[in-house]
């Protein structure tokens, strides 16, 4: 695994564009979010995506699966948006929160098997270059750790997930805070997950 030393505040572009080689490649990474750092690849890539779902023993049909954008207008190129879920989105993003939103056809066969998709738009300087520069979506998902330093000591990760990652990009210690959950497919917005966030 390639271990990058990386500045939240100005990431090397080098650097950068590594990490979205690597995504376009079909390769796994790690790189830092608002909340935890997370495990990432192209979210158009089906394979990739299915590799993701490996690595963390889970199952593509049976899990919400969720993206990083760099906007609302692109989140809604992947996801049904209302007007008021749009308002709430616009109110609380960029941010560490995850709105579950009715998926569109524009994404990949793993997410076919599911009618939502979470929608991510970090406050992430990394996180927002990688998408911005990929042109396209991250598939996102948190690192799994049972001791806290292995879920923010971003050497300690690269040990945990020596074998399965390709390539993290380590912006110092991270949060062991995951993102707020807000389920936007009923009548009503619902928090399912309290986290990081606190929702506007």
């Amino acid at each position: 695994m390639k271990l990058l030393k990386i500045i939240l505040s100005n990431p090397n572009e080098r650097f950068i564009d590594m990490a979205v080689d690597a995504l376009a490649d079909g390769e796994i990474i790690i790189y830092p979010t608002d909340s935890l750092y997370a495990l990432g690849c192209d979210a158009l890539n089906n394979n990739a995506i299915e590799k993701i779902c490996k690595i963390k023993g889970i199952r593509s049909d049976k899990t919400n699966l969720s993206i990083i954008c760099n906007s609302i207008s692109q989140a809604a190129e992947y996801a049904r948006i209302s007007n008021d879920i749009f308002s709430l989105m616009k109110n609380n993003l960029p941010g560490p929160f995850t709105f579950i939103l009715p998926a569109l056809s524009k994404l990949p066969k793993a997410f076919k098997k599911r009618r939502t998709v979470g929608i991510r738009i970090p406050d992430n300087n990394v996180a927002q270059k990688l998408v911005e520069k990929l042109g396209h979506p991250i598939m996102t998902t948190s690192i799994q750790f049972e001791d806290e330093d292995y879920g923010c000591e971003p050497e300690l990760i690269a040990e945990q997930y020596e074998n399965a990652a390709d390539l993290l990009l380590d912006a110092g210690r991270g949060s062991t805070i995951p993102s707020t959950i807000i389920d936007c497919t009923g009548d009503a917005p619902e928090i399912v997950r309290e986290g990081r966030g606190i929702l506007k």
